[in-house]
């Protein structure tokens, strides 16, 4: 029996693309091979893969003028992928500090930019993020960067900071194809698969035509936008599995309504658990509610020592993986895509049952 996963990534996917690929596994459309068995250069899979682009391209309203990419080394590989694209030696570049990934995004942006912090939410312990004017944005920076959702902290940025005509960068990780987005006012959008598209192993690139060719010498060629996009992603072997099942995924939102209709699932699903969290005397959410994230809600008990036992009975009830990140404790519930309101639904129910009965 299937359980309802609330895992941060690998994250639950959609049942009936996991069927697909089920039944795709052994004898992929009558070649008698697994897709995982042929050669990213056949015409069978840079057919599939073309499809795959064409479909994100439609859900997200992909302007001319950027190119889609397809990599290997999920976003972290990108902390440092961004700076070598984007900014030459001894530059600066702004980012904004909203938590666990946005400090790592920055540790490491620093071995190869001057980095200044244009917004730092520290103080509020990472529960809010900047109001749209109070960015200190630097003069000459090459880039703006931001986590448009913190998965550890659960905070989401509202809004699409202005970067003032800088590049603007932004690790969309773990909201990525959960509501449309203004792509038109980025200069790089980038993305791990395992919460909204796919499999790990893949991260999606979106990146602006006029910005491919500023790779600072050196860059290595799997990091380099330019020499990827003239490869269309071919450069090396892609992650041919990962990126069959994004395609299998793009189809699935395309068949759900696109991203206006589960833009509002996923609104409603929030709502719900929010709104079970805040009527509660035994629950918590610290985040500043106009920065809570649609995606990862972290929540404690106020009678922490009920945590155990209240995940222990979750897993019994086939509600998984809600414990927190080790960094915060608590738990956490990640409403990604794939995740049913009957999921959420579920959660709610258990929860109020066990504040009826330990509260």
């Amino acid at each position: 029996m299937r359980v309802f996963n609330f895992a941060a990534g690998p994250a639950t996917m959609p049942l009936e693309v996991l069927e697909q690929a089920r039944d795709e596994l052994i004898d992929w459309h009558g070649s008698g091979m697994s897709v995982m068995e042929i050669s990213h250069r056949s015409k069978a899979f840079l057919a599939a893969a073309g499809e795959a682009e064409i479909r994100l391209r439609e859900l997200l309203t992909v302007p001319r003028g950027y190119r889609v990419l397809f990599l290997q080394g999920g976003a972290t590989g990108q902390f440092a992928a961004v700076p070598m694209n984007l900014a030459p030696a001894q530059a600066s570049a702004d980012y904004l500090n909203t938590g666990a990934w946005s400090k790592r995004a920055i540790s490491e942006a620093q071995r190869f930019v001057k980095v200044n912090v244009a917004a730092d939410e520290a103080p509020s312990k990472y529960t809010t993020v900047p109001a749209p004017g109070a960015l200190r944005l630097s003069t000459g920076a090459a880039y703006v960067h931001y986590t448009a959702n913190e998965t550890i902290g659960g905070v989401e940025f509202p809004y699409v900071p202005d970067s003032a005509a800088v590049p603007l960068v932004a690790d969309m990780s773990s909201n990525i194809l959960s509501r449309p987005v203004p792509v038109e006012k980025f200069g790089v959008i980038y993305a791990g698969a395992q919460k909204n598209i796919g499999p790990a192993g893949l991260v999606l690139v979106i990146v602006r035509d006029d910005l491919l060719d500023r790779a600072r010498p050196g860059t290595p060629a799997v990091w380099n936008y330019e020499a990827m996009a003239a490869e269309d992603s071919m450069l090396n072997t892609p992650p041919t599995f990962a990126l069959y099942v994004a395609g299998l995924i793009f189809k699935w939102l395309q068949q759900q309504g696109g991203l206006p209709v589960v833009a509002a699932l996923n609104e409603a699903k929030a709502q719900l658990l929010y709104g079970a969290i805040d009527g509660s005397d035994l629950y918590r959410n610290p985040v500043a509610p106009a920065c809570r994230s649609r995606m990862n809600v972290p929540f404690t008990l106020v009678k922490s020592e009920l945590e155990h036992a209240f995940l222990a009975e979750a897993r019994a009830a086939g509600l998984v993986n809600l414990e927190g990140h080790r960094l915060v404790g608590g738990m956490r519930a990640s409403l990604y895509n794939a995740m049913p309101l009957a999921g959420v639904e579920a959660l709610v129910s258990f929860m109020r049952d066990f504040e009826r009965r330990h509260g």
